[in-house]
């Protein structure tokens, strides 16, 4: 009920299956609707998330912390961090936008709502600005986010937290297009911005990293394209900065590192997909 209440509040329709793993995909299909536009098609159908774009005056939108937004300085690009390594108890997020965040209680309480517990908050500053930082558990379990929706969830509710109280981070993130008043003025080049690497992490796992242009569901379709050749995602960290996404996984094969053909497989696969125009299984 808490998820689906926060849901409505965030123009998110979220109903979720009863499964989990260590990052791993539920049955579910992700849409997003500009007028109704499924941006990516699976095979999934226990449950279905659907983003809809919401519209926010920007005369009637304040910060966080109360200041109105001051929409003639120079724009920062904004960061949020997903990281599944440092804790092993928690998921920790880290959001960063200069120095323009304040507390965030907003945003705390629309995780909340998605049916987790923030079980630590801290803010540091270093020369990037500001870091807002939250360990994040799941309400009904106490642990850690493993779900792959649930974790692209987040990353999308963070971000349409955001945009609403900070309207001048919409050019600055590919998402502005989807739930900001004013898209990017630049598109990423995907064969220019994407960049595939796999290397060894030890005798039981591999390290894949990829960067690439951002969109809605991004993380979701990433663990489900590892997953469908039955290679294992164990953990990893997926920023956000402004226009790209930038995914670290450990993974393995049979509790091994990927050994360099299903290396090749793996990269191939990620390239097809990450590559291809995104109308191409579109529906509108």
């Amino acid at each position: 009920m808490a998820v689906a209440m926060a849901a409505c509040s965030l123009g998110l329709h979220l109903t979720t299956a009863d499964n989990s793993f260590s990052i791993r995909p539920l049955d579910k299909t992700i849409s997003i609707a500009k007028t109704c536009y499924i941006l990516h098609k699976t095979r999934w159908s226990s449950s279905r998330i659907t983003i809809i774009r919401r519209a926010t005056p920007l005369t009637d939108v304040m910060k966080e912390d109360g200041n109105q937004g001051d929409a003639d300085a120079i724009v920062p690009t904004p960061i949020v961090i997903i990281d599944q390594d440092s804790d092993p108890d928690a998921t920790v997020v880290e959001i960063t936008f200069g120095d323009r965040l304040g507390a965030l209680l907003d945003t705390m309480n629309a995780l909340k709502n998605l049916g987790l517990n923030v079980v630590k908050a801290n803010v540091f500053l270093d020369s990037s600005g500001k870091h807002n930082r939250f360990s994040i558990t799941k309400a009904d379990t106490g642990r850690k986010v493993e779900e792959a929706e649930l974790l692209e969830a987040i990353r999308l509710t963070i971000i349409n937290n955001l945009i609403q109280y900070h309207p001048e981070s919409s050019a600055q993130l590919a998402l502005g297009a989807a739930f900001g008043l004013v898209p990017p003025k630049e598109q990423v080049d995907v064969d220019i911005a994407t960049h595939i690497t796999i290397s060894d992490d030890g005798p039981a796992r591999s390290l894949l990293y990829v960067e690439t242009a951002d969109r809605p569901g991004l993380l979701v379709d990433l663990v489900k394209i590892i997953t469908d050749i039955n290679i294992a995602v164990k953990s990893g960290e997926f920023d956000t900065e402004g226009l790209l996404a930038k995914a670290k996984f450990h993974v393995s094969y049979k509790d091994k590192a990927i050994i360099k053909p299903l290396q090749q497989v793996l990269a191939n696969s990620l390239r097809y997909y990450l590559r291809r125009p995104s109308t191409e299984e579109a529906s509108f």
